[in-house]
């Protein structure tokens, strides 16, 4: 390695120190994957560090870098479809007693685990921003009109910043702010997850529902899960493309559709997921004699009015790797 090199490397490590995590927030709200923006998080930096020799400060290191951040993602959004949940494909709940079946094929949205931030007092500002709710209401934007939202509802860049970031002119990013904004609350008008109490704003009741939550599942108590739903709680788990409505219903589909049988099949490991309580739910491995424990679902509770109004599961074990959660529990 040569001095100039060695300098190079040192300058740019300490030009884009410290940014990692709200990239990586960024390029999950643009792709609405977690692994998708860690893969597109390294592409942004190898970019910059190629790049680096013609950076001459005429922006600042953060503009700089959200400009490739949003261009690596508008890049990779060429080839790929939007990623919805259930609830976002336009179709009446299902009825929990038909059996599931999977749909590999459509691209899901998925949870970003706060772990993946990490730091959580470096990246609390961040969660804010990257709810489930809202990752959820971006997926139905075109790429770009999602990108000028991100960059101006979210980030606060001005018109014309985000016109500077996007090629585009300050009157072009004002009529796609307009569009975006309004194809936005049309959506959180829909039935869906909407706003919940951050994992960091739970008061004792709320944080005792959460618990709660967990001990019915490891109880297989299905009566005490339905309990701490709201009366109109939704339930999502894709790949599966139903979804559910209604405490009653719920209950009625884990105890059709739910492999555990009794108390202890089911183990609860409490997280976080976009700024949510969560938690890993890991079901017992018959082959193993009934001391081994793999990973089965991650679920993200949206908590409203003391009561979880949405559960999203999530089947994924990279949601379980992002997470920090063990790979197996004994």
């Amino acid at each position: 390695m040569t001095g100039e090199t060695a300098f190079g490397d040192t300058a740019f490590a300490e030009l884009t120190a410290g940014m990692r995590a709200e990239l990586l927030a960024h390029c999950y709200r643009m792709l609405g994957s977690a692994p998708d923006a860690e893969d597109a998080l390294q592409e942004v930096y190898l970019r910059a560090w190629r790049a680096f020799h013609r950076f001459e400060g005429r922006s600042s290191a953060r503009t700089w870098m959200y400009k490739i951040a949003t261009n690596t993602c508008l890049s990779a959004l060429e080839s790929r479809s939007r990623r919805p949940l259930p609830t976002g494909l336009g179709t009446d709940a299902a009825d929990p007693a038909l059996p599931v079946v999977a749909d590999e094929q459509t691209p899901w949205l998925g949870p970003l685990p706060d772990a993946a931030l990490g730091d959580p007092a470096d990246a609390a500002t961040r969660r804010e921003s990257v709810g489930l709710a809202m990752a959820a209401a971006l997926q139905h934007l075109p790429p770009r009109q999602r990108a000028v939202l991100i960059l101006r509802d979210v980030l606060v860049f001005s018109a014309a910043e985000t016109a500077g970031l996007l090629d585009m002119t300050v009157a072009s990013v004002n009529s796609a702010l307009a569009r975006a904004r309004k194809t936005v609350a049309a959506v959180q008008a829909r039935p869906g997850i909407g706003e919940g109490r951050r994992v960091d704003e739970l008061d004792a009741h709320e944080q005792q529902v959460w618990d709660e939550f967990c001990a019915a599942f490891e109880r297989y108590d299905v009566d005490g899960v339905v309990r701490v739903l709201a009366a109109d709680a939704i339930w999502e788990m894709p790949p599966f493309p139903g979804w559910y409505a209604g405490a009653g219903q719920i209950g009625l589909l884990t105890r059709t559709q739910c492999p555990a049988q009794r108390a202890g099949d089911l183990r609860m490991v409490p997280t976080s997921c976009n700024g949510l309580p969560a938690a890993g739910m890991y079901l017992r491995e018959p082959a193993s004699g009934g001391d081994r424990w793999l990973p089965f679902q991650l679920d993200v509770l949206t908590i409203r009015d003391g009561a979880i109004a949405h559960v999203g599961a999530f089947f994924s074990a990279e949601a379980f790797r992002l997470a920090g959660l063990p790979a197996e529990l004994h």
